[in-house]
Order: C-alpha cells, then sequence, then structure tokens
C-alpha cells in the first residue's frame, strides 16, 4: 500500500538542521555585525529575535538558554561599547526570552494534541483501509490512497480487496464530500463488503447490501445539509479460473484496462443506482462481463483522479496518460500515477484520490 496523505515536497539533505540551528546562526550574525559596525547602527538591539525565531521550533530549556547567551552577550558588547542602551536592551531580551518560553510551552502541548489526532486518525485509516497482500493467486494488486485532508489522513474515498470461493472480490468508491464527515459512511460500506463478498453468490446481492448499510447509517447519522449522502461503487469480480471479469457499476467513473498499448474503457451498458439513492434510481442492478487476459492492466479509480487540476484549471489527462504507460507491474504503474498526479496539480489536490491497479500474472511468471 502507498502511503496516504497530501504529497509533501522533498527536501533536501541537510535543509532541516539548517533552519533547527537558524536561532543559533541569527544569533552570531547579529553579535557579529553588533561587533564590526559602529555604535550608533545599533545591532544589538536585534538580539530579542534570536530567542522569539527559537520558540518556533525549540523545547522551553533551549529558549531560555539562548536568550541567556543573547542577554551575555550584550552585556559584553556594552563593557566593547560603552552607551549602547543596555538595560533596555536588556530588558527586551528578558522579556521576549519569557514570552517565547510560554510560547514554546504552548506550541509542544498543541504538537501533542495534533498527535494524538493523528494516531486516532490512523486507527481509522487501518479500519476503513486494512492494509491487504499484493497477490491473490494469480492476481496481483496495488492500492494508492491520498487524502485532501491533510489533517485528517483519511476520506470519504475507500477501497477494499478479499479472496472469496467464488473469486478476488474488489470494492472501490467514494462518499460524497471529503475529510472525517465522510468516514463513517465509507466504513460502513466497507466493513457491509467484507461480510457481503464471503457470503453472497452474486455482486447484485452484495451491491443491495452495501445500499442498505449505507442507508442505515444515513437514517442513524443525517448529514447537516439538506442533499443526500451519497456513494458511488464499483464492484469486480475475477474468477480464480478463466480469462474474464464481472463488473457492477454504481455511478463510478469506469475502470481502464490497458492491453498491449491498446486501452478500453469499460463502461457499465446500464446504470445501476448510486449507493443510498436505491429507492429513488429504481433497484435495478447491472453486472457487464469483460476479457480480462495475462498481462493486462486494470485501474480502478475515484473521481479525485480524473478531476485533479493544473494551475490553468485543466484536467489530468488520465486515458492519455494510462496509453502512453509501458507494460509495468501494478506498483510501478502506481508509483508513476501518485508522481505525475502530484507534478500535475503542483502538489495542490483538491478532492481524496484511490486507485488500484490489478494485473493477471502470466502462466510463465
Amino acid at each position: 500500500m502507498i502511503e496516504s496523505g497530501r504529497p509533501r515536497p522533498r527536501r533536501r539533505p541537510g535543509r532541516g538542521t539548517l533552519v533547527r540551528l537558524s536561532p543559533v546562526i541569527l544569533t552570531v550574525v547579529i553579535a557579529g555585525l553588533a561587533y564590526a559596525t559602529p555604535p550608533e547602527v545599533a545591532f544589538s538591539r536585534l538580539l530579542p529575535a534570536a530567542p522569539a525565531l527559537a520558540a518556533a521550533m525549540w523545547p522551553v530549556l533551549p529558549t531560555v538558554l539562548l536568550g541567556t547567551v543573547c542577554l551575555l552577550l550584550m552585556i559584553g558588547l556594552s563593557i566593547v561599547f560603552p552607551g549602547l542602551g543596555t538595560w533596555w536592551t536588556a530588558a527586551g531580551i528578558i522579556a521576549v526570552t519569557v514570552a517565547a518560553a510560554y510560547g514554546s510551552h504552548v506550541r509542544l502541548q498543541r504538537e501533542r494534541t495534533l498527535f494524538q489526532v493523528r494516531l486516532v486518525a490512523d486507527a481509522a485509516q487501518q479500519v476503513v483501509l486494512s492494509p491487504m497482500p499484493r497477490r491473490f493467486g494469480s492476481v496481483e494488486i496495488e492500492s494508492l490512497y491520498l487524502a485532501a485532508a491533510a489533517e485528517a489522513r483519511i476520506g470519504g474515498d475507500f477501497y477494499e480487496v478479499v479472496d472469496t470461493r467464488y473469486g478476488v472480490r474488489l470494492l472501490i468508491g467514494d462518499v460524497r464530500g471529503k475529510g472525517l464527515p465522510a468516514v463513517g459512511a465509507a466504513a460502513a460500506i466497507v466493513n457491509s463488503f467484507r461480510e457481503a463478498a464471503y457470503g453472497e453468490a452474486d455482486m447484485v446481492s452484495i451491491a443491495r447490501r452495501l445500499d442498505a448499510s449505507s442507508t442505515r447509517y444515513n437514517a442513524a447519522f443525517p448529514p447537516e445539509r439538506t442533499m443526500e449522502r451519497f456513494a458511488t461503487a464499483l464492484l469486480v469480480e475475477i474468477p480464480h479460473e478463466g480469462s474474464r471479469i464481472e463488473i457492477l457499476n454504481c455511478g463510478h467513473p469506469p475502470p481502464l484496462i490497458l492491453n498491449r498499448g491498446e486501452l478500453r474503457a469499460l463502461e457499465p451498458t446500464a446504470p445501476s443506482p448510486l449507493l443510498n439513492l436505491a429507492e429513488l434510481m429504481g433497484d435495478h442492478y447491472t453486472i457487464d462481463t469483460f476479457d480480462f487476459a495475462p498481462g493486462d492492466l486494470l485501474l480502478l479509480y475515484t473521481d479525485g483522479v480524473a478531476e485533479a487540476r493544473a494551475r490553468d484549471g485543466g484536467f489530468f489527462p488520465l486515458a492519455a496518460w494510462m496509453r502512453r504507460q509501458p507494460p509495468t507491474p501494478p506498483h510501478e504503474l502506481l508509483a508513476a500515477l501518485h508522481r505525475d498526479l502530484v507534478h500535475y496539480s503542483s502538489g495542490r489536490l483538491d478532492d481524496d484520490i484511490a486507485a488500484l491497479a490489478v494485473r493477471l500474472r502470466e502462466p510463465s511468471e
């Protein structure tokens, strides 16, 4: 599983250390300028800036120690250059150091709280998006998840894969909305799928159970706004033997299949109702069957992939991108997709992203 979260720019080696040492560097620079320039320039009055900067990145004790060093430097400069206004600057250093120490204490408390929140978010992610094997018999699978809400680390997109007596069954979907409000609805759907996929003989029955779970959850926890909370979903069944797959599409973007440079979008022959909208749209589900030969690459994705935007507002050209991909294992395909999405959107993702890449291994592999 590729780690989720908002893409972060790659940092150069040593840059973090340089940033952490910046209060010390600032102190040395100010002291050096104060010593090398005429007294009337009074660079020494900038010394309180060093402990103020330290409060943004250091614990309380080092911040206080740096303030003490600045105070001693100011006293030393006053010996070399009498009449610097030592007592006023010294009082400023003491006041800023006390305020910086308190600010550092508050920052550390907030960082601990944020750390605990992220632990809870990671636990929720493991419930909704549990780690899965990369191979089920001859079927290779890789997953990608990126949450638009970086602090939440998880959103309304979901997926799951289970190996059953009927074949390998996959689910991918997208709850309307993003961030933590959509997590509960996604969890209800995924948990229902984990049970239904093993017990139901056909995907229509699975889809009906997913719709019932979504409806029950939304009745128990209604959305704040008047609009219905619904979800798109795509169910896929890959038999253990054979070279065909079955797909049930509940209003989800059609998957793409790549075979030796030839790309096909697996469109449904008839629409199936979105989850939680079966009562409004009609309880009629359609299963489509498609060829799936060894070596084919199947890409399942949520609309956050196709709707990722560049700075000029253009959408990510997913079909053209997929057509250019060479025959490659699923993990390499999604690594390339991750990289190109981040580059195309300049690291600014407006929606959650989930994707599954599936390949049927050649008999000789």
